[in-house]
């Protein structure tokens, strides 16, 4: 019996950046959405800075990626900073060349980014439900049952599964009595929004590194407009709320910005928390309603839709009946696994960067400025600082999907990118659909597995120094291939387990089978 996918409706609490690709991502595969957010409006201010080329690649699937980049900033270059004057500058427009189709970092603050998501989202008929507020949610037994308070009063809903996109101080997370463990970062962050000329109005990033409150000046949208972030100690936090004033000497004074006018200053603590589950029943955790850490490395945002898009196909693979329910439960074994390695990565950057003493300060005055050039024109450092920072490098090794492995290459890597006559191997990820890529000459016997399955078989004709690319630089010009025993194995899996394994198998040409998140 088909599915009633008009029935199977997933509620999305929270509409930041998490909950709104959630719900593209689950339209976009067919699945009905009811999102809410409490707030009247959407934001106007926003922390969050960065899109990493690894979402970007995940937009392209669902045709947003161009919208994202053409409203954000390239960042051309970095700019180090120390004894008022700038020490260092490297390039990194094109850092992640060959990797990615987007090899460049870019700055996108997060209130426009989210209206790009929301006028998508209402392109595709889903409208922010604003001013409705979950006030008791019961997810233990059957259909979680939702307590929403909306503007004309209190109504029940009943949905096939909730997730919980509403940031750290999550009512979902509170009201599945998950524990939220971690600690608080000593000092303030403060934001500043500005018009400004000057040296740091040049549309590249600048860091003063000189002391251990860092600050950084990323460039916005229009010419003089920036986002300034700093940190401001426990021990120099002035008696009164802190204000511009009280942070901007750095700025203006040994970092030479002229003609300042605020549009928008903000304090806040940064955390570092991970939830201890990432689900209870059919309700779920996403961003930061599961995490929350330093926003070293501008990953916090980018995570929390890395979350949505690995959760919204397997959702979609249930409601439509593609898949049996056990495939949500690898939603929080992958996503809490890459959650903690961030937090401790952060941690560690951010312990880094603030540490105290004259050791420390030697280190970012002389050390740095000298060794970052130097380590910034290395290939092989170039590489991989942009896998880790772009996350392109999160893979699903241990996940009960991934499935196979030849020497070094290993189920659950990203779907590594190629270019083939004008176009690349990205492209047929547009369907959203599980598919075969063989690169070289395809057999006949795969051909007739991929008919019976049901499944999208796409060929490219690349020379061998285009599989180079298929190693990322890291395992020679071995290509990533996933193996199983035979076709006749592959075809009887896959019709007793639908769409929940990424095994395929390695017999003359090259074939590899991506599911959503294109990962082998």
């Amino acid at each position: 019996m088909e599915p009633d996918i008009e029935r199977a409706t997933v509620l999305i609490v929270g509409a930041g950046p998490t909950g709104l690709v959630l719900a593209l991502w689950l339209t976009r595969l067919g699945v009905p959405v009811r999102i809410i957010d409490r707030a009247q409006e959407p934001g106007t201010t926003s922390r969050a800075l960065a899109i990493q080329a690894r979402t970007l690649e995940l937009y392209q699937q669902i045709g947003i990626a161009a919208d994202a980049v053409a409203g954000g900033v390239k960042v051309p270059a970095l700019n180090l900073w120390a004894s008022g004057r700038p020490r260092a500058r490297v390039r990194i427009d094109a850092i992640g060349q060959g990797l990615s189709p987007f090899a460049f970092a870019l700055v996108y603050p997060q209130d426009a980014h989210e209206k790009m998501l929301i006028d998508h989202l209402e392109r595709a008929g889903v409208r922010v439900e604003r001013g409705t507020e979950l006030v008791h949610l019961d997810a233990r037994t059957g259909g979680p049952r939702a307590t929403l308070r909306t503007k004309t009063g209190e109504e029940i809903f009943e949905a096939s599964y909730v997730a919980g996109c509403d940031g750290a101080s999550s009512t979902v997370r509170r009201q599945l009595g998950i524990e939220f463990p971690g600690g608080t970062y000593q000092g303030y962050f403060y934001v500043a929004d500005v018009h400004a000329s000057g040296a740091l109005a040049n549309g590249e990033l600048h860091v003063d590194i000189e002391d251990v409150d860092f600050l950084l000046v990323f460039p916005l949208k229009g010419a003089g407009n920036l986002r300034l972030v700093g940190l401001v100690h426990e021990s120099e936090k002035p008696d009164h709320a802190v204000t511009f004033d009280d942070v901007k000497s750095r700025a203006v004074d040994r970092m030479h910005l002229a003609g300042v006018s605020v549009n928008w200053f903000s304090t806040y603590r940064v955390h570092h928390r991970v939830a201890q589950r990432f689900r209870v029943g059919r309700a779920f955790l996403l961003g930061d309603a599961a995490h929350v850490h330093s926003p070293v490395g501008g990953q916090g945002m980018n995570t929390g839709i890395g979350d949505a898009i690995n959760l919204a196909w397997k959702l979609a693979a249930v409601l439509k009946g593609e898949a049996g329910a056990a495939i949500l439960d690898t939603y929080e074994p992958e996503r809490i696994a890459f959650a903690r390695r961030l937090v401790e990565t952060t941690d560690r950057g951010f312990t880094l960067v603030t540490r105290q003493g004259g050791i420390a300060r030697v280190v970012r005055r002389q050390l740095v400025p000298v060794i970052a050039p130097v380590v910034f024109r290395l290939p092989a450092m170039r590489r991989l600082l942009f896998r880790t920072v772009s996350q392109i490098n999160v893979s699903y090794h241990d996940s009960v999907l991934s499935e196979g492995d030849t020497g070094e290459i290993r189920a659950g890597d990203r779907l590594p990118w190629i270019k083939t006559n004008g176009s690349d191997n990205f492209a047929p990820l547009v369907s959203l659909r599980w598919q075969v890529h063989v690169y070289g000459r395809t057999r006949d016997e795969l051909k007739e597995a991929c008919s019976a399955l049901g499944i999208e078989l796409h060929e490219f004709d690349v020379c061998k120094a285009d599989l180079t690319h298929l190693g990322d630089g890291r395992h020679g010009s071995h290509p990533r291939r996933l193996q199983v025993h035979s076709f006749s194995e592959a075809l009887e899996w896959h019709r007793t387990k639908p769409a929940t394994s990424s095994r395929t198998c390695r017999r003359g040409s090259r074939p590899r089978l991506t599911r959503s998140e294109s990962t082998l």
